[in-house]
């Protein structure tokens, strides 16, 4: 939660942007963030002492191509599944969440089935050996960054 309405970031290898605006479609979901930048900053800081709220990985709307991430979790919400009567309530719900309209580098079309991607602070993924195109990039966590 770094880029908020009215505060200043960082885009990484980029500059200090300040998010002015937010478009959402009918359901709620973020289509846009309209940003004003300091075109000063590029690699250096404000030369008026201000300090931006952390520093954010960026994907170019222009360059940026479509892929599904699948993010694979446990499969187990407690530790010993035999604990319980039924594997049901064992399962964790949450063991697979697949993003579908994901924007990735343009780089990754050409990535090679099960060879690994980190995605920075994520994890390692991997393109999807049976699922994964040129034309329909998948990708599966293979190694989470977080506990």
């Amino acid at each position: 939660k770094r880029l908020v309405l009215g505060k200043e970031v960082r885009l990484r290898n980029a500059y200090i942007v300040r998010a002015d605006d937010v478009v959402k479609d009918d359901e709620g979901n973020i289509t846009e963030i309209h940003c004003t930048y300091d075109d000063e900053t590029l690699g250096k800081n404000p030369s008026d002492g201000r300090k931006a709220k952390g520093v954010i990985h960026w994907v170019s709307a222009a360059d940026a191509v479509d892929a599904e991430i699948r993010v694979y979790d446990r499969l187990f919400k407690i530790e010993d599944p035999t604990s319980v009567e039924t594997l049901e309530e064992a399962l964790n719900e949450h063991s697979l969440v697949v993003i579908k309209k994901a924007k990735v580098e343009p780089g990754l079309v050409t990535a090679k089935a099960e060879s690994a991607y980190q995605f920075e602070r994520e994890g390692y993924f991997c393109a999807d050996s049976k699922d994964s195109t040129a034309d329909k990039l998948v990708f599966n966590r293979t190694v989470s960054l977080r506990g």
